[in-house]
Parts: structure tokens; sequence; C-alpha cells
């Protein structure tokens, strides 16, 4: 459905509604990595009393409780944070986020079961809870949690204490299931409930990725550019953090189509055109080096010969003309 056609989820309602079946809803819990890899995992019966608890009923209360003392819901990007105040956002512009939810709703064939052996949960950054009711999908909802690996025990260096004295930690794992709201996804809304758990689970910087965005417009002008099918400038640039970053301080246009191509082969760099002249992105490899090209961050020392990636520059006239400094 197109974005501005598509009426944001009523949080309000949405809450009174899920106070009535919450009873009846199903969950599932899903770990995923700092790749955003899920896995799927079970949990014994006896913890059946306490997820509800911790991942939906205090969300409940507080949107229930919000909804008499004035609480409002603002778009997260034109947030200045305000008090009083839930944070929401469309889930397309969280990438990692949406592409998490796509794994679990489209791909859940390949997603295996969580080992410690093979996976290791010291590379966990969260977990998901997919909470459905019973023949009704267009009802199922997400509430997410980040895990400090800092509340993570390993069994190999843990004790536990019980019946009154100390013994060898039973479990591989075990942590402490954060108590705070989080991230909450219905449909393709995003409620934040706490920004700075949001920002750090899905690496997510508005203003950063606002910034870059601009710059991929002015990139598709200046450039002619070739991809994979099915994927864009935009949809990788959103998975590149290092060029994310490089785009925040990028002049587009100082370099052309031509001299980009040229510097390339110069510096026998691999990147290749295809027959209408567009220079081919097939990966993340691919755009970084594009970046390089266009932001001059390559250069051959005229001493040694020896080619360089730059890491930082400064231009030598800019301190021209300053006071000596003593």
């Amino acid at each position: 459905m197109d974005q501005q056609a598509r009426e944001a989820t009523d949080i309000f309602l949405w809450a009174n509604n899920t106070d009535g079946i919450k009873k009846e809803l199903d969950v599932e819990l899903f770990l995923f990595n700092k790749n955003y890899t899920p896995y799927s995992t079970n949990f014994a019966s006896e913890l059946n009393a306490q997820i509800k608890p911790l991942f939906l009923y205090d969300i409940l209360g507080f949107v229930t409780m919000g909804a008499g003392t004035g609480l409002s819901v603002r778009d997260f990007e034109l947030s200045d944070g305000e008090e009083n105040t839930l944070l929401r956002t469309d889930l397309e512009k969280v990438g990692r986020a949406e592409t998490l939810l796509h794994l679990i709703e489209h791909e859940r064939h390949d997603i295996v079961e969580f080992s410690e052996e093979e996976h290791e949960f010291k590379r966990i950054k969260g977990i998901a809870a997919k909470f459905t009711l019973k023949d009704a999908p267009e009802k199922t909802f997400y509430i997410i949690k980040m895990i400090q690996q800092g509340s993570v025990l390993k069994g190999a260096t843990s004790w536990e204490f019980r019946d009154g004295k100390f013994g060898a930690f039973a479990a591989e794992v075990g942590f402490k299931l954060p108590n705070d709201n989080q991230v909450l996804i219905v449909d393709k809304d995003i409620f934040v409930f706490n920004q700075s758990k949001f920002e750090r689970l899905f690496n997510y910087d508005y203003k950063k990725q606002a910034i870059a965005d601009a710059r991929v417009t002015e990139i598709e002008n200046q450039y002619k550019l070739s991809f994979p099918e099915g994927l864009t400038l935009q949809d990788m640039v959103r998975e590149r953090k290092k060029v994310i970053t490089k785009l925040q301080k990028l002049e587009v246009g100082g370099v052309t189509q031509e001299q980009a191509i040229e510097y390339a082969d110069e510096m026998q760099l691999d990147l290749m055109t295809d027959d209408a002249g567009a220079i081919i992105i097939m990966d993340g490899h691919d755009l970084d080096t594009f970046v390089g090209l266009i932001n001059e961050d390559y250069m051959t020392s005229q001493i040694t010969g020896k080619r360089y990636e730059i890491k930082s520059k400064k231009l030598l006239d800019e301190s021209e003309g300053e006071p000596p400094r003593g």
C-alpha cells in the first residue's frame, strides 16, 4: 500500500483491543544476532506465566494509562524530546527491523534453532517476541528487547547459590531479561518506548540517515550506476554504516563519472562498467570503492609510487593565513 495512503496504527485502540484478547495470544521467541539473523527458540512451560507480563502487560498498561494522562504519539523523526510522548516511525524507514521481520515472516524455513555451540550467545543482540492470535494473522505484532551482554552468565565461569550453598551453574547460558518497555512493532508501525535502546538495537540514527538519503539522491542524479536486479543504491547504503558516515561530508559532483572510471583504472581498483558506461555496483565492496572514488580517498605516493587509501583528509591550504600558534 502507498505510504501516503496508509493510516498509522491507533496505538490506544490497539492496546484496548489487545487487552481483551491477551490471554488467547500465542507467543514465539526469536533471538537475533548483530547481523540481524534470527534464530528460533523453545521455552519451558513454566515460563508461560512470565513471558506475557515481561513483554506485553507493561506496554498495555503504559499505553492505557497514557490515554488518560494526555500521552501523545509523535513521529520519531520530528521529535524534540517532548515529555509524555510515545515515538512512532515507519517500519520501512528502519531497514534492519524490516529485514528481521521479513526473515521471520517469509523465510521461516531457513531459520534454524539457536545453539550455543554453533551460534554463541555473546553474538546475540536482541530477543523478539512474536504474538499471534490463532486464525487471525492480521493481529500479529512483535515486542523486541535488547540483550545486554553484561547481564549474560556463562555456565563455565558462573556459580549458582541454591539450598544454602554454592554450586556449578547448570545451564550453558543464563541472562536477565530486561523488564523495561523498548520496541513494539504493529503492522507497518514501530513504537519506540526507549529511544536509546531502539537506536542501538537497529543502528538507527535518523539525522545521519536523512543526510545519507539526500546524498544518495544527489549521487543518482550525477552518476550512471548499475545494480543487481531488485537492489537500489538506497538499499545498499542503508546496510553500510561506513558509507553512511562517509556520506555525511561528501560533496557530490567534485569527481565526474569519467574521472571516477579513470581514477579507478589508475589506482587498479576492481570496479567495472557495463556496455552503457554505467558503473557496476554488485555488492558492498563495490559500493565502498565507488564512494571512496568520488570522495577522492585514494592516492599514489609521489615518493614511493605506492597506492594508499586515505582514512582522514585535511586540505593543506585550510591552515594558510592562520596566525601561528604558540
